[in-house]
């Protein structure tokens, strides 16, 4: 059974953020609603996972920005080569409003990592 999608108070600001920005990023934990949100706005939807498209975004990253827009790219950092791709690509739009929003989920800190920890 699909569960309906409620209205979340940060709807109304990406909407304001796709009218003026070329992208929006949008950051936080994993699984908190960020895709959930982004796709209700989305007119296509790319989700960068292990495999052919992560495969594609190492030899022509540009390939993956075709799409309806505003096109949702799902965890873009898994691909981080497509940041100064995607910002050309809005230069090359002339910086038309609402072509991308990107999704990032936060990485927990590996704190065995720091010279204090125990």
């Amino acid at each position: 059974m699909k569960q309906e999608y409620r209205q979340r108070v940060v709807d109304k600001l990406l909407k304001r953020k796709l009218q003026a920005m070329g992208a929006v990023l949008i950051e936080g934990p994993k699984l908190c609603g960020k895709s959930t949100t982004a796709v209700q706005q989305a007119e296509s939807v790319l989700n960068m996972e292990p495999g052919p498209t992560l495969s594609l975004a190492a030899i022509n990253p540009k390939l993956l920005l075709q799409g309806t827009t505003p096109r949702l790219i799902d965890e873009w950092q898994l691909a981080p080569q497509l940041w100064d791709v995607i910002r050309r690509e809005i230069d090359l739009r002339g910086g038309e409003p609402g072509q991308f929003i990107l999704t990032e989920s936060a990485v927990p800190v590996d704190w065995k990592s720091f010279p204090f920890s125990g």
